[in-house]
Protein backbone atom coordinates (compact mmCIF):
# COMPACT_ATOMS: atom_id res chain seq x y z
CA UNK A 1 0.00 0.00 0.00
CA UNK A 2 2.95 2.61 1.09
CA UNK A 3 4.79 1.66 -2.57
CA UNK A 4 1.30 2.34 -4.47
CA UNK A 5 0.47 5.78 -2.44
CA UNK A 6 4.02 6.71 -3.20
CA UNK A 7 3.91 6.30 -6.66
CA UNK A 8 0.48 7.64 -7.10
CA UNK A 9 1.97 10.94 -5.43
CA UNK A 10 4.47 11.15 -7.73
CA UNK A 11 2.35 11.16 -10.67
CA UNK A 12 0.33 13.52 -9.33
CA UNK A 13 3.83 15.64 -8.65
CA UNK A 14 5.15 15.01 -12.02
CA UNK A 15 1.48 15.70 -14.07
CA UNK A 16 1.66 18.85 -12.18
CA UNK A 17 5.39 19.76 -13.39
CA UNK A 18 4.45 18.90 -16.92
CA UNK A 19 0.88 21.30 -16.40
CA UNK A 20 2.95 23.86 -15.15
CA UNK A 21 5.19 24.08 -17.84
CA UNK A 22 2.90 23.52 -20.66
CA UNK A 23 0.86 26.71 -19.34
CA UNK A 24 3.62 29.07 -18.24
CA UNK A 25 5.63 31.76 -20.05
CA UNK A 26 5.83 31.29 -24.05
CA UNK A 27 8.87 33.15 -24.41
CA UNK A 28 10.78 31.88 -27.52
CA UNK A 29 14.01 31.67 -24.78
CA UNK A 30 12.43 30.15 -22.12
CA UNK A 31 13.78 27.51 -20.57
CA UNK A 32 10.25 26.21 -19.32
CA UNK A 33 9.05 23.26 -21.92
CA UNK A 34 5.81 23.45 -23.70
CA UNK A 35 3.40 20.44 -23.84
CA UNK A 36 3.43 18.68 -26.82
CA UNK A 37 0.33 19.71 -27.70
CA UNK A 38 0.74 23.48 -27.64
CA UNK A 39 4.03 22.88 -29.57
CA UNK A 40 2.13 21.55 -32.43
CA UNK A 41 0.67 24.57 -33.33
CA UNK A 42 3.37 26.83 -32.88
CA UNK A 43 6.57 25.58 -34.03
CA UNK A 44 5.87 24.83 -37.81
CA UNK A 45 7.60 27.68 -39.42
CA UNK A 46 11.30 27.99 -38.57
CA UNK A 47 10.91 31.33 -41.05
CA UNK A 48 8.14 32.78 -38.30
CA UNK A 49 11.28 33.43 -36.08
CA UNK A 50 9.76 30.64 -33.52
CA UNK A 51 12.28 27.95 -32.22
CA UNK A 52 11.36 24.35 -32.09
CA UNK A 53 11.51 23.43 -28.79
CA UNK A 54 13.19 20.17 -27.93
CA UNK A 55 13.20 18.61 -24.30
CA UNK A 56 16.26 15.99 -23.63
CA UNK A 57 15.96 13.55 -19.89
CA UNK A 58 18.78 12.50 -18.79
CA UNK A 59 19.60 10.83 -15.04
CA UNK A 60 23.38 11.04 -15.78
CA UNK A 61 24.65 13.77 -12.87
CA UNK A 62 28.59 13.18 -13.25
CA UNK A 63 28.72 14.76 -16.70
CA UNK A 64 25.98 17.28 -15.85
CA UNK A 65 27.79 20.39 -16.90
CA UNK A 66 29.41 19.19 -19.91
CA UNK A 67 25.80 18.34 -21.23
CA UNK A 68 24.44 22.09 -20.43
CA UNK A 69 27.65 23.35 -21.69
CA UNK A 70 27.54 21.73 -25.01
CA UNK A 71 23.63 22.14 -25.34
CA UNK A 72 24.45 25.80 -24.48
CA UNK A 73 27.02 25.72 -27.42
CA UNK A 74 24.43 23.81 -29.50
CA UNK A 75 21.72 26.05 -28.62
CA UNK A 76 23.71 29.27 -29.52
CA UNK A 77 25.53 28.06 -32.96
CA UNK A 78 22.78 25.81 -34.85
CA UNK A 79 21.35 27.16 -38.10
CA UNK A 80 18.16 24.97 -37.82
CA UNK A 81 16.15 27.53 -35.02
CA UNK A 82 16.52 24.78 -32.69
CA UNK A 83 16.09 25.40 -28.93
CA UNK A 84 17.00 22.16 -26.83
CA UNK A 85 15.94 22.00 -23.12
CA UNK A 86 17.52 19.80 -20.47
CA UNK A 87 16.16 18.56 -17.62
CA UNK A 88 17.91 16.02 -15.03
CA UNK A 89 16.04 13.90 -13.25
CA UNK A 90 18.07 11.53 -11.19
CA UNK A 91 15.73 10.25 -8.89
CA UNK A 92 12.48 7.89 -10.50
CA UNK A 93 13.99 8.51 -14.06
CA UNK A 94 12.15 5.08 -15.17
CA UNK A 95 9.01 5.32 -13.71
CA UNK A 96 9.26 9.49 -14.47
CA UNK A 97 9.47 8.69 -18.17
CA UNK A 98 6.73 6.26 -17.68
CA UNK A 99 4.29 8.86 -16.39
CA UNK A 100 5.36 11.08 -19.39
CA UNK A 101 4.31 8.96 -22.12
CA UNK A 102 1.17 7.66 -20.39
CA UNK A 103 0.01 11.88 -20.18
CA UNK A 104 1.24 12.12 -23.63
CA UNK A 105 4.00 14.95 -22.62
CA UNK A 106 6.90 12.66 -23.44
CA UNK A 107 10.44 14.58 -23.77
CA UNK A 108 11.38 14.58 -27.56
CA UNK A 109 15.16 13.17 -26.24
CA UNK A 110 15.45 9.94 -23.75
CA UNK A 111 18.69 8.71 -21.80
CA UNK A 112 18.50 4.88 -22.26
CA UNK A 113 20.55 2.42 -20.70
CA UNK A 114 21.26 -1.44 -19.97
CA UNK A 115 18.50 -1.01 -17.12
CA UNK A 116 16.14 0.49 -19.04
CA UNK A 117 16.56 0.08 -23.04
CA UNK A 118 14.51 -3.64 -23.47
CA UNK A 119 11.47 -1.61 -21.05
CA UNK A 120 11.68 1.13 -23.10
CA UNK A 121 11.32 -1.02 -26.01
CA UNK A 122 8.38 -3.15 -25.23
CA UNK A 123 6.26 -0.32 -24.02
CA UNK A 124 7.34 1.19 -27.80
CA UNK A 125 8.71 4.63 -26.30
CA UNK A 126 11.94 4.76 -28.99
CA UNK A 127 11.68 5.63 -32.22
CA UNK A 128 13.98 3.64 -34.96
CA UNK A 129 17.09 5.43 -36.01
CA UNK A 130 17.77 3.82 -38.83
CA UNK A 131 16.26 6.37 -41.49
CA UNK A 132 18.43 8.60 -40.31
CA UNK A 133 21.61 7.06 -39.70
CA UNK A 134 24.11 8.22 -42.94
CA UNK A 135 26.38 5.35 -44.55
CA UNK A 136 29.39 7.45 -42.93
CA UNK A 137 27.69 6.93 -39.53
CA UNK A 138 26.31 3.44 -40.00
CA UNK A 139 30.40 2.58 -40.74
CA UNK A 140 31.53 4.41 -37.87
CA UNK A 141 29.37 2.80 -35.17
CA UNK A 142 28.80 -0.28 -36.74
CA UNK A 143 31.24 -2.16 -34.04
CA UNK A 144 29.42 -1.43 -31.56
CA UNK A 145 25.65 -2.37 -32.73
CA UNK A 146 24.50 -4.92 -30.51
CA UNK A 147 21.12 -7.39 -30.49
CA UNK A 148 19.31 -6.71 -27.48
CA UNK A 149 21.30 -3.40 -26.46
CA UNK A 150 20.83 -1.33 -29.09
CA UNK A 151 19.53 -3.23 -31.79
CA UNK A 152 16.20 -4.98 -31.64
CA UNK A 153 14.43 -7.35 -34.54
CA UNK A 154 17.38 -5.69 -37.21
CA UNK A 155 16.46 -2.08 -35.99
CA UNK A 156 19.10 0.76 -33.91
CA UNK A 157 17.49 2.76 -31.48
CA UNK A 158 20.40 4.46 -29.71
CA UNK A 159 23.95 5.12 -30.49
CA UNK A 160 26.60 4.26 -27.76
CA UNK A 161 29.05 6.98 -26.06
CA UNK A 162 31.29 5.34 -23.09
CA UNK A 163 31.38 2.49 -21.57
CA UNK A 164 33.62 1.21 -18.58
CA UNK A 165 36.62 -1.16 -18.67
CA UNK A 166 36.91 -3.36 -15.45
CA UNK A 167 39.85 -3.28 -14.03
CA UNK A 168 42.15 -4.63 -10.74
CA UNK A 169 42.49 -1.58 -8.38
CA UNK A 170 45.53 -1.71 -6.23
CA UNK A 171 47.84 0.59 -3.58
CA UNK A 172 51.25 0.64 -4.67
CA UNK A 173 52.69 1.90 -1.79
CA UNK A 174 50.99 -1.62 0.11
CA UNK A 175 52.45 -3.43 -2.74
CA UNK A 176 56.31 -2.42 -2.15
CA UNK A 177 55.56 -2.36 1.97
CA UNK A 178 54.31 -6.16 1.78
CA UNK A 179 57.50 -7.04 -1.01
CA UNK A 180 55.14 -7.71 -4.10
CA UNK A 181 56.95 -6.69 -7.42
CA UNK A 182 54.13 -7.02 -9.54
CA UNK A 183 49.85 -7.37 -9.69
CA UNK A 184 48.59 -10.53 -9.43
CA UNK A 185 47.67 -12.90 -12.63
CA UNK A 186 45.81 -15.80 -11.39
CA UNK A 187 43.59 -16.55 -7.95
CA UNK A 188 46.65 -18.37 -6.71
CA UNK A 189 48.72 -15.00 -6.61
CA UNK A 190 45.10 -12.99 -5.38
CA UNK A 191 45.09 -14.77 -2.10
CA UNK A 192 48.85 -14.95 -1.70
CA UNK A 193 49.53 -11.04 -2.75
CA UNK A 194 46.43 -9.91 0.17
CA UNK A 195 47.66 -12.33 2.85
CA UNK A 196 51.05 -10.73 2.31
CA UNK A 197 49.16 -7.09 2.35
CA UNK A 198 47.34 -8.32 5.17
CA UNK A 199 50.52 -9.87 7.41
CA UNK A 200 52.23 -6.50 7.08
CA UNK A 201 49.47 -4.09 7.66
CA UNK A 202 46.95 -5.32 9.79
CA UNK A 203 48.85 -3.60 12.73
CA UNK A 204 48.12 -0.08 10.80
CA UNK A 205 44.12 -1.33 10.10
CA UNK A 206 45.33 -2.00 6.56
CA UNK A 207 44.04 -5.45 4.64
CA UNK A 208 44.62 -6.92 1.37
CA UNK A 209 41.29 -6.72 -0.15
CA UNK A 210 37.87 -5.93 0.01
CA UNK A 211 34.39 -5.99 -2.26
CA UNK A 212 30.91 -4.05 -1.57
CA UNK A 213 29.34 -6.88 -0.40
CA UNK A 214 26.52 -4.56 1.05
CA UNK A 215 24.95 -4.96 -2.90
CA UNK A 216 26.63 -8.97 -2.94
CA UNK A 217 25.29 -9.30 -6.71
CA UNK A 218 27.18 -5.51 -7.70
CA UNK A 219 29.95 -6.93 -6.00
CA UNK A 220 30.74 -10.13 -7.72
CA UNK A 221 29.42 -8.08 -11.52
CA UNK A 222 32.17 -6.11 -11.28
CA UNK A 223 35.09 -8.73 -9.35
CA UNK A 224 33.98 -12.64 -10.60
CA UNK A 225 32.40 -11.25 -14.40
CA UNK A 226 36.18 -9.54 -14.87
CA UNK A 227 37.81 -12.67 -13.56
CA UNK A 228 35.58 -15.08 -15.64
CA UNK A 229 35.79 -13.29 -18.68
CA UNK A 230 39.27 -13.02 -19.23
CA UNK A 231 39.10 -16.94 -18.25
CA UNK A 232 36.74 -17.36 -20.84
CA UNK A 233 33.55 -17.62 -19.29
CA UNK A 234 30.69 -15.34 -19.66
CA UNK A 235 30.87 -13.44 -16.32
CA UNK A 236 26.78 -13.33 -15.65
CA UNK A 237 26.70 -17.47 -15.24
CA UNK A 238 25.60 -17.98 -19.05
CA UNK A 239 26.74 -20.21 -21.31
CA UNK A 240 26.50 -19.21 -25.05
CA UNK A 241 27.39 -21.98 -26.31
CA UNK A 242 24.72 -24.01 -25.19
CA UNK A 243 22.07 -21.04 -24.03
CA UNK A 244 22.11 -22.36 -20.93
CA UNK A 245 22.85 -20.86 -17.40
CA UNK A 246 25.96 -22.75 -15.50
CA UNK A 247 27.19 -21.37 -12.74
CA UNK A 248 30.11 -23.86 -12.46
CA UNK A 249 33.00 -21.72 -13.48
CA UNK A 250 32.29 -19.01 -9.95
CA UNK A 251 33.54 -22.00 -7.95
CA UNK A 252 37.44 -21.03 -8.12
CA UNK A 253 36.56 -17.64 -8.24
CA UNK A 254 33.83 -17.69 -4.84
CA UNK A 255 36.64 -20.53 -3.62
CA UNK A 256 39.89 -17.95 -3.94
CA UNK A 257 37.16 -15.05 -1.93
CA UNK A 258 36.35 -16.86 0.96
CA UNK A 259 39.76 -18.09 1.26
CA UNK A 260 40.89 -14.51 1.65
CA UNK A 261 37.81 -14.38 4.20
CA UNK A 262 38.90 -16.88 5.55
CA UNK A 263 42.55 -16.06 6.33
CA UNK A 264 41.53 -12.30 7.28
CA UNK A 265 43.01 -10.42 4.16
CA UNK A 266 39.28 -8.97 3.55
CA UNK A 267 38.93 -5.77 5.09
CA UNK A 268 36.41 -6.05 8.43
CA UNK A 269 32.81 -5.24 7.44
CA UNK A 270 32.51 -6.37 4.12
CA UNK A 271 29.22 -7.64 4.03
CA UNK A 272 28.17 -4.62 4.93
CA UNK A 273 30.55 -2.21 2.75
CA UNK A 274 28.84 -0.04 0.16
CA UNK A 275 31.02 1.13 -3.00
CA UNK A 276 31.48 4.87 -1.92
CA UNK A 277 32.85 3.59 2.00
CA UNK A 278 35.10 1.39 0.19
CA UNK A 279 36.19 4.06 -2.34
CA UNK A 280 36.94 6.39 1.40
CA UNK A 281 38.93 3.44 2.45
CA UNK A 282 40.89 2.71 -0.72
CA UNK A 283 41.67 6.79 -0.89
CA UNK A 284 42.84 6.59 3.15
CA UNK A 285 45.21 3.52 2.39
CA UNK A 286 43.34 0.83 3.84
CA UNK A 287 42.79 -1.58 1.52
CA UNK A 288 45.28 -3.28 -1.12
CA UNK A 289 43.65 -4.28 -3.52
CA UNK A 290 39.79 -4.21 -5.15
CA UNK A 291 38.24 -4.74 -8.56
CA UNK A 292 35.55 -2.21 -10.41
CA UNK A 293 35.22 -0.22 -13.38
CA UNK A 294 37.19 2.98 -15.25
CA UNK A 295 34.82 5.29 -13.25
CA UNK A 296 37.29 5.23 -10.43
CA UNK A 297 40.21 7.12 -12.03
CA UNK A 298 37.44 10.58 -11.55
CA UNK A 299 36.35 9.46 -8.14
CA UNK A 300 40.32 9.85 -6.68
CA UNK A 301 40.50 13.41 -8.92
CA UNK A 302 37.33 14.45 -6.99
CA UNK A 303 35.15 12.81 -5.22
CA UNK A 304 37.74 11.33 -2.90
CA UNK A 305 41.19 12.38 -3.62
CA UNK A 306 43.56 9.70 -2.75
CA UNK A 307 46.09 10.01 -0.34
CA UNK A 308 48.18 7.18 -1.74
CA UNK A 309 49.63 5.69 -5.40
CA UNK A 310 47.37 3.54 -6.71
CA UNK A 311 47.28 1.68 -10.32
CA UNK A 312 44.93 -0.56 -12.29
CA UNK A 313 45.83 -3.36 -14.33
CA UNK A 314 43.88 -6.41 -16.15
CA UNK A 315 42.34 -8.80 -13.45
CA UNK A 316 43.64 -11.80 -12.70
CA UNK A 317 42.33 -15.04 -13.94
CA UNK A 318 41.34 -18.17 -12.82
CA UNK A 319 44.88 -20.32 -13.84
CA UNK A 320 46.77 -17.35 -14.99
CA UNK A 321 46.19 -17.77 -18.72
CA UNK A 322 44.01 -14.95 -20.20
CA UNK A 323 41.66 -17.22 -22.95
CA UNK A 324 39.01 -14.36 -23.12
CA UNK A 325 38.45 -10.64 -22.57
CA UNK A 326 37.12 -8.47 -20.26
CA UNK A 327 34.19 -6.86 -20.81
CA UNK A 328 33.23 -3.12 -21.90
CA UNK A 329 30.69 -2.95 -19.62
CA UNK A 330 27.31 -0.19 -19.59
CA UNK A 331 28.28 0.86 -23.04
CA UNK A 332 25.68 -0.21 -25.46
CA UNK A 333 23.02 3.63 -25.59
CA UNK A 334 23.31 6.92 -24.52
CA UNK A 335 20.09 9.02 -26.27
CA UNK A 336 17.41 7.99 -28.09
CA UNK A 337 14.11 9.52 -29.84
CA UNK A 338 10.59 9.21 -28.63
CA UNK A 339 8.37 8.13 -30.56
CA UNK A 340 6.19 10.36 -29.36
CA UNK A 341 7.97 13.57 -30.38
CA UNK A 342 6.39 15.72 -33.00
CA UNK A 343 9.71 16.74 -33.86
CA UNK A 344 11.74 13.77 -34.71
CA UNK A 345 13.45 15.19 -37.83
CA UNK A 346 14.74 18.08 -35.89
CA UNK A 347 15.75 15.83 -32.60
CA UNK A 348 18.14 13.88 -35.25
CA UNK A 349 20.13 17.21 -36.11
CA UNK A 350 20.48 17.36 -32.12
CA UNK A 351 21.98 13.59 -31.92
CA UNK A 352 23.78 14.25 -34.80
CA UNK A 353 25.52 17.00 -33.17
CA UNK A 354 25.94 14.94 -29.75
CA UNK A 355 27.35 11.96 -31.79
CA UNK A 356 29.57 14.02 -33.73
CA UNK A 357 33.35 13.11 -33.49
CA UNK A 358 33.92 16.94 -31.87
CA UNK A 359 31.45 16.07 -29.04
CA UNK A 360 32.34 12.34 -27.87
CA UNK A 361 35.95 12.95 -28.57
CA UNK A 362 35.61 16.03 -25.55
CA UNK A 363 34.02 13.59 -23.41
CA UNK A 364 36.37 10.99 -23.87
CA UNK A 365 39.32 13.55 -23.27
CA UNK A 366 37.36 15.03 -19.99
CA UNK A 367 37.60 11.64 -18.57
CA UNK A 368 33.52 11.58 -18.39
CA UNK A 369 34.05 7.58 -19.88
CA UNK A 370 36.12 6.25 -22.12
CA UNK A 371 34.41 5.99 -25.65
CA UNK A 372 32.85 3.50 -26.73
CA UNK A 373 33.27 4.30 -30.51
CA UNK A 374 36.56 2.43 -31.73
CA UNK A 375 37.98 6.05 -34.27
CA UNK A 376 37.61 7.96 -31.02
CA UNK A 377 39.08 5.94 -28.61
CA UNK A 378 42.10 5.49 -30.83
CA UNK A 379 41.86 9.25 -32.16
CA UNK A 380 41.32 10.66 -28.81
CA UNK A 381 43.94 12.06 -26.54
CA UNK A 382 44.01 10.00 -22.81
CA UNK A 383 42.16 11.73 -20.10
CA UNK A 384 44.07 13.53 -17.86
CA UNK A 385 43.09 12.09 -14.72
CA UNK A 386 45.68 10.31 -12.42
CA UNK A 387 45.81 6.36 -12.39
CA UNK A 388 43.34 6.38 -15.81
CA UNK A 389 46.19 4.99 -17.90
CA UNK A 390 45.46 1.53 -16.74
CA UNK A 391 41.80 1.60 -17.23
CA UNK A 392 42.33 2.47 -21.08
CA UNK A 393 40.76 0.17 -23.75
CA UNK A 394 43.28 -2.54 -24.60
CA UNK A 395 43.57 -6.11 -27.02
CA UNK A 396 41.26 -7.77 -23.86
CA UNK A 397 38.42 -5.01 -23.87
CA UNK A 398 35.28 -6.66 -25.86
CA UNK A 399 31.71 -6.22 -25.69
CA UNK A 400 30.63 -9.50 -24.69
CA UNK A 401 26.79 -11.62 -25.89
CA UNK A 402 24.82 -9.83 -23.44
CA UNK A 403 23.08 -12.93 -21.53
CA UNK A 404 19.04 -13.76 -21.61
CA UNK A 405 17.23 -11.64 -18.15
CA UNK A 406 15.25 -13.86 -16.53
CA UNK A 407 13.12 -13.28 -13.01
CA UNK A 408 14.80 -16.07 -10.71
CA UNK A 409 12.79 -17.45 -7.79
CA UNK A 410 14.68 -17.13 -4.27
CA UNK A 411 17.84 -16.00 -3.86
CA UNK A 412 19.89 -14.65 -6.63
CA UNK A 413 23.68 -15.77 -7.54
CA UNK A 414 24.97 -12.73 -5.99
CA UNK A 415 23.38 -13.60 -2.54
CA UNK A 416 24.05 -17.17 -2.88
CA UNK A 417 27.72 -16.65 -3.39
CA UNK A 418 27.99 -14.17 -0.42
CA UNK A 419 26.57 -16.63 1.95
CA UNK A 420 29.10 -19.36 1.17
CA UNK A 421 31.81 -17.00 1.20
CA UNK A 422 30.74 -15.73 5.10
CA UNK A 423 28.93 -18.85 6.45
CA UNK A 424 30.39 -22.15 3.90
CA UNK A 425 28.63 -25.16 2.75
CA UNK A 426 28.35 -27.07 0.07
CA UNK A 427 29.48 -25.02 -2.88
CA UNK A 428 28.41 -28.19 -5.14
CA UNK A 429 25.55 -27.72 -4.06
CA UNK A 430 24.76 -24.32 -4.31
CA UNK A 431 25.58 -24.37 -8.06
CA UNK A 432 23.08 -26.67 -8.68
CA UNK A 433 20.26 -25.07 -7.44
CA UNK A 434 21.50 -22.24 -9.06
CA UNK A 435 21.49 -23.44 -12.43
CA UNK A 436 17.92 -25.67 -11.93
CA UNK A 437 16.27 -22.25 -10.64
CA UNK A 438 17.91 -19.97 -13.51
CA UNK A 439 17.22 -22.28 -16.02
CA UNK A 440 13.94 -23.01 -14.95
CA UNK A 441 12.66 -19.30 -15.06
CA UNK A 442 14.12 -19.15 -18.72
CA UNK A 443 12.60 -21.89 -20.01
CA UNK A 444 9.54 -20.42 -18.59
CA UNK A 445 10.88 -16.88 -20.73
CA UNK A 446 11.38 -18.57 -23.89
CA UNK A 447 7.92 -20.42 -23.63
CA UNK A 448 5.93 -17.26 -23.06
CA UNK A 449 7.84 -16.03 -26.00
CA UNK A 450 9.08 -13.10 -23.49
CA UNK A 451 12.99 -13.95 -23.80
CA UNK A 452 14.53 -15.98 -27.12
CA UNK A 453 18.17 -17.47 -27.21
CA UNK A 454 20.17 -19.52 -29.25
CA UNK A 455 22.75 -21.69 -29.07
CA UNK A 456 25.63 -20.57 -30.58
CA UNK A 457 28.28 -23.78 -30.54
CA UNK A 458 31.26 -21.97 -32.45
CA UNK A 459 31.41 -18.82 -29.54
CA UNK A 460 35.25 -18.31 -28.60
CA UNK A 461 35.31 -15.30 -26.44
CA UNK A 462 39.24 -15.05 -27.44
CA UNK A 463 38.40 -14.33 -30.84
CA UNK A 464 36.85 -10.74 -29.50
CA UNK A 465 40.64 -10.02 -28.42
CA UNK A 466 41.21 -6.82 -30.40
CA UNK A 467 37.72 -6.08 -31.05
CA UNK A 468 37.49 -2.62 -29.92
CA UNK A 469 40.23 -1.37 -31.27
CA UNK A 470 40.15 1.02 -34.70
CA UNK A 471 41.11 -1.47 -37.48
Amino acid sequence: MKRSHSMLLLAIILLMVLSACSSGNTNKQTNESDSNSERSGKNQQASSGEKTKLVYWTFDRHDADFIKETVDRYNASNEDNIHVEVKSMAENYAQSVDIAFASGQSPDILRPNQDTMIPFMKKEYLEPLDSYLTDEMKQKFEATFQDQVNQFDGKIYSLPNFGYTLRLVYNVELFEKAGIEKPPASLDELVDAAKKITDVGKADGQYGFALNFKSPKSALDRSAREILQLSGYDGFGFDHKTAKFDFTPYKEVIEAFKQMKDDGSMLPGVESLDIDPLRAQFAEGKIGMYLSYSAEAGVYSSQFPAKIEWAATLAPTITGEIKGTSGFANSGQWLAISSQSKYKEEAWKFLSFMYSDETLQAYHEKGLGLSAVPTIASNAKAPELTGVDGFLISEYDALWPVPPAVTVEGLNYGDVFLKYILGGGDLDEAVSDLNQRYNSALDKATASGEIKVTPDASFDPIKLQGSMLAK
